[in-house]
């Protein structure tokens, strides 16, 4: 398993390498304008080089560990989105077309996985456990597609600052490797794959970024996460909440962000600087952001998520307490608020 994840993190860190090279001779730049974060024109598409890496584990597996047809084509379902991001970090993709792709495999996702794994309805009585898995059937389909398009788009909301996306999906990959260890061993080197490609990405997106991830990665990134979340699930109901738990920082300053700007009757579809991250990366620094990021997510989210894990009648429980000091934060920063030159 070390040999694997080593062998997909060099293949990453050169894939983004070449990935930069190329983006700079055709002149593929994220140009800074009064929404950015950063103040340099610097290459965008570096998230090619996470898809490229994970394909390539994925191909591994199936030498190695006999990965079966139906689970690679379940996370192939995201190369669909990744091609759309592809040619909309190239030029524009109207956002109808990017929303029926991300439709599309998500809903082609949830039909090989059958619909939605059983639902744990969480109760401190032990003795109810038995009695509070709740099997969706169809309906399980349509929540399983507005999660999964739900998950990718929390990617394409937050990747916003240096380093901020492939922190979270090597976070986030990396705990659900270690969940998946003591459930499924396929799961987990797919988990561990997505873990290295992102880390072999950060080392070139870390402040100051070298290269951004684009739209190529960042869907692709979330709707596969999302798959790890559901296929983990499906071994131990818990781990949908687990999932939850540790995409909190995703999560809650992307719905608290999109509600506001919602219910506040401002163009919420349109691109803005608005969110918890970016207030603070403005405010701070990119590097500190993230650092305060990383902190959150160790020190607070994952014990949470492990609790849940070990004590599974607690899950609504412990999401209100992992949320709880997220949404104070989006509060304070006033996330969503229109900026002076927004109004």
């Amino acid at each position: 398993m070390i040999f694997h994840f080593v062998l997909i993190l060099l293949v990453s860190i050169a894939l983004t390498g070449l990935i930069r090279y190329y983006a700079l001779s055709r002149k593929i730049l994220d140009m800074p304008n009064q929404r950015s974060s950063h103040t340099v024109p610097t290459p965008r598409g570096g998230g090619l080089a996470i898809v490229l890496a994970f394909v390539f584990s994925m191909l591994l597996l199936v030498i190695t560990q006999g990965l079966d047809a139906k689970t690679m084509l379940v996370f192939l379902s995201a190369l669909l989105v990744a091609g759309i991001g592809f040619f909309d970090d190239h030029g524009h993709v109207p956002a109808r077309w990017r929303f029926l792709t991300h439709l599309l495999a998500a809903m082609l996702v949830m039909v090989l996985l059958h619909g939605m794994p059983l639902l744990l309805l969480p109760t401190p009585l032990d003795w109810m456990l038995d009695r509070s898995m709740v099997d969706l059937s169809w309906l399980g389909y349509a929540v399983g597609v507005f999660l999964l398009v739900w998950f990718l788009n929390l990617f394409n909301f937050m990747d916003g600052t240096d380093g901020i996306a492939a922190s979270e999906s090597l976070f986030v990959a990396t705990a659900l490797a270690g969940y998946a260890f003591y459930l499924d061993r396929t799961l987990c080197f797919l988990a561990i794959s997505l873990a290295a490609a992102s880390l072999g990405f950060l080392g070139w997106n870390w402040p100051k970024a070298k290269i951004f991830m684009g739209d190529v990665g960042s869907g692709f990134l979330g709707l596969l996460l999302g798959i790890l979340v559901l296929m983990a699930a499906q071994q131990a109901a818990v781990m949908l909440y687990c999932g939850l738990i540790l995409f909190g920082i995703f999560v809650v300053d992307a719905t608290y962000t999109l509600l506001y700007r919602f219910c506040s009757k401002q163009k919420w579809y349109e691109a803005h600087c608005s969110h918890t991250f970016q207030r603070a990366a403005k405010q701070y620094g990119h590097l500190p952001v993230l650092l305060a990021c990383w902190v959150i997510n160790l020190f607070w989210l994952l014990p949470i998520s492990l609790l849940v894990f070990l004590y599974p009648a607690y899950a609504l429980l412990g999401m209100a307490l992992a949320y709880s000091p997220l949404l104070f934060l989006a509060y304070l920063f006033k996330a969503g608020q229109a900026d002076w030159n927004q109004s």
